[in-house]
């Protein structure tokens, strides 16, 4: 009895009621920012790595390249991003899952040891695209640029719908009419608070310019006219108060996809 129960239960789970639908969270790429922060010393040891290994392990395994980043500036924490992308949540989990066990990630794990272990810490956040996001295909730009990763929090998850039809409907189009690229828009999958949070990559000429951009956007009659309309219809703002936009800048490597 218990192994026909089995057996029909098995048939019901894939069955086409069961599969993942066109267009629901299993069927949406998904894609990881992996932050790697070398052990003193050794960040140029961990470029190595990823410009060794990005067909043989990490392009293997099913992951498409995106962008090797750093920080601007001194970047004393050593920190490393490999922003890549799947075509579902299984393949995301699938390809970290295949990653960690490939032998020539050794290097890479932070529990290895001896003087072969180049990390101290591994951090990946899983990202799926927003409705309203454009199509992220990484560009080479002929003229320097920096990247951009904001990071919104909002007081509630109610409001992160409103958010969300702001961008849509007004921030995005105003920050390309004040210089900015709007590269990707996402909703975390796996942060703390994800339910209240958009995430989302811009590209400016520089760090000044980005600044300068902003002060412009800030001024413009048409968001101050936005944010008020939307902060009306929602009750109040949009994003906390302490800590509710994080931004952060980057600066691509050598041999990343994006530049």
């Amino acid at each position: 009895m218990t192994a026909r129960l089995m057996l029909l239960l098995a048939a019901c789970l894939t069955s086409p009621l069961f599969a993942a639908q066109p267009g629901s969270p299993a069927d949406v790429a998904q894609y990881e920012w992996l932050t790697v922060t070398a052990k003193p010393e050794k960040l140029d040891r961990v470029h190595a790595w990823f410009r060794a290994h990005r067909d043989d392990v990490l392009a293997r395994h099913g992951g498409t390249n995106l962008a090797f980043l750093v920080p601007v500036g001194e970047n004393r924490e050593g920190r490393f991003v490999c922003l890549s992308r799947h075509p579902s949540s299984a393949a995301a989990a699938r390809f970290r899952r295949d990653v960690q066990a490939d032998p020539l990630w050794a290097p890479l794990d932070p529990a290895a040891q001896g003087p072969d272990s180049l990390v101290a810490q591994v951090a990946a956040v899983r990202l799926s695209p927003t409705a309203f996001s454009p199509e992220f295909t990484p560009s080479r730009s002929a003229e320097p640029r920096v990247f951009e990763l904001r990071t919104y929090t909002c007081p509630s998850a109610e409001k992160l719908a409103f958010l969300h039809e702001r961008f849509r409907n007004h921030t995005m189009k105003l920050f390309a009419k004040h210089g900015m690229e709007n590269l990707v828009y996402w909703q975390p999958v796996d942060m703390n608070d994800s339910e209240r949070k958009l995430v989302y990559l811009l590209a400016h000429r520089s760090v000044d310019a980005a600044k300068e951009s902003f002060t412009n956007f800030r001024k413009d009659p048409e968001w101050l006219a936005a944010r008020e309309a939307s902060e009306k219809k929602a009750g109040g703002s949009l994003t906390e108060k302490e800590g509710g936009v994080v931004s952060e800048f980057f600066v691509a490597t050598d041999d990343s996809p994006l530049r």
